[in-house]
């Protein structure tokens, strides 16, 4: 096995110094790749709108709620891998953390393989189901297909950088997304309209852009980091870390899943949202679709702020610095909210703008678009308290608890509010529903942070020592699989 010593970059160290600077610098960088992703599906957006019209716009709309729950269920597995190696960096225990990279890279390759063969063959299926408008079905399939080919790629990509995040370092992989996004956008119009001998391959050119850079992004960024020598990359002497260690897996699928269905329970939830959207026609769908392109610039600060605290609490309560972990959820949940309000503000001031960027020529639809804007756009703010405290809950591993709120919040308060005043209050019943469904989980979430005993296998070696001198029994240690 060759040395870590030939290793040039090392794990940040996140169990010291200024909490506030660390989280920020961690977290621009991610904020930034967030923000070229979402800038990417907003350019591929207008330009399937602009060249291919509003029902091709609604069928993206559909497809992409699809491909964000399946994405949405491997990172959240992707982050236990995260958590897992965050917490044997801050024990300072980097073979085991080699362990875990090579068992979790065989795991979500031929995760990803399985999920991308199944989409191919039942996309026509989940587009039924999600009771498509005649126009959209056939055009949200061939986007689809195209798209699942992309899960290897874009699954593999997402496990580096969630492993480089795990080290302190979030700004190689922003480097390589700018490049992988650059690429998209300026090769989608070539595959949508064709040109010279290129032909035109209308809606799938565009899902087809986003394979092709998805494959040069992943190629380049892994050949960057065995020529840097990352200190986590396997070697010819590693092969055999990549076979499957049991004790590893069961972790991550133990407390994978649950992070996993967390994620997929949003998703999903936004599945339901447009399919409930869709029974009103495609001209609503497509105003909703705009309209999703410009939430996800709301929560990119939210969602980065998350990312950038997982592997940072991570890290300290593998230290067992509890003090830290409560001061990193404090700044973390400050700068969301401050965040989101920000980002809300904007969005509010210049919607009309924004939303004609999609919605051109359909001032009716442009209309709805800035009404659902109106009604839904506050409801991200709680989500900048809730996103941080519950990535810091999950960074102990604790994924249950946080997976329940959501679910309460969102499948038995939200939708079921949305469902059941429709007959009375028409679509704003489903605009409505997210207000409602945010602050409920906020508060939840809140008191289950502060009263819960998610920190008790944190607790200091100090206070393990004192109890058992006064005859209590020792706290156990967090557990760790394999040979740690």
């Amino acid at each position: 096995m060759p040395s870590d010593r030939r290793a040039r970059p090392t794990p940040a160290r996140m169990t010291e110094g200024p909490i506030a600077r660390t989280l920020v610098a961690l977290f621009l960088p991610i904020l930034l790749s967030n923000v070229l992703q979402a800038l990417n599906g907003s350019v591929n957006a207008m330009w399937v709108g602009h060249f291919l019209g509003e029902a091709a716009m609604a069928a993206t709309a559909n497809a992409n709620a699809v491909m964000s729950f399946v994405v949405a269920v491997v990172m959240g597995i992707g982050m236990a891998a995260a958590i897992l190696i965050g917490q044997r960096l801050g024990a300072k225990d980097v073979a085991q953390a080699k362990r875990i990279v090579g068992t979790s890279a065989t795991f979500f390759v031929g995760l990803a393989v399985l999920i991308a063969l199944a989409g191919v063959v039942l996309c026509e299926a989940i587009v039924a189901r999600m009771q498509a408008p005649p126009p959209v079905g056939p055009l949200a399939v061939a986007y689809l297909r195209v798209m699942f080919l992309t899960m290897p790629f874009q699954v593999a990509y997402i496990f580096l950088a969630i492993l480089l995040r795990s080290t302190g370092d979030s700004k190689t992989a922003f480097k390589f997304q700018i490049v992988c996004v650059g690429l998209d956008m300026a090769i989608n119009p070539l595959l949508i309209l064709g040109w010279g001998p290129i032909p035109a391959l209308g809606i799938a050119g565009s899902a087809t852009a986003t394979l092709v850079s998805q494959g040069i992004g992943l190629a380049a960024l892994t050949r960057h980091l065995y020529r840097t020598r990352h200190i986590l990359c396997l070697h010819a002497g590693d092969t055999h870390l990549l076979r499957p260690d049991r004790h590893i897996l069961k972790d991550l699928l133990v407390k994978g899943m649950p992070m996993g269905l967390h994620m997929a329970v949003v998703s999903l939830s936004m599945v339901m949202m447009i399919s409930l959207v869709n029974r009103f026609g495609a001209q609503l769908s497509a105003a909703y679709g705009a309209c999703l392109h410009l939430w996800n610039y709301v929560q990119l600060p939210v969602l980065a702020m998350g990312m950038a605290v997982t592997p940072m609490a991570a890290q300290n309560l593998g230290a067992r610095r509890l003090d830290r972990v409560g001061r990193i959820a404090l700044v973390g949940s400050a700068l969301g909210v401050a965040m989101a309000g920000g980002m809300v503000l904007v969005v509010q001031c210049f919607s009309g703008t924004v939303l004609e960027m999609f919605l051109p020529a359909q001032t009716e639809t442009l209309r709805a678009a800035q009404h659902i804007n109106a009604m839904v756009a506050w409801s991200f703010i709680p989500f900048g308290v809730t996103f941080v405290l519950a990535s810091v809950i999950r960074a102990s591993g604790t994924a249950i608890p946080p997976l329940v709120i959501l679910f309460l919040a969102l499948w038995c308060i939200r939708l079921p509010a949305a469902a059941l005043l429709m007959d009375a209050w028409g679509e704003n019943a489903l605009w409505a529903s997210f207000g409602l469904g945010s602050v409920s989980a906020m508060l939840m979430l809140i008191a289950y942070y502060r009263w819960a005993g998610w920190r008790k296998a944190f607790a200091p070696v100090e206070a393990e020592d004192g109890a058992r001198m006064m005859g209590a029994a020792r706290v156990p240690a967090p557990h760790t699989s394999g040979n740690a």
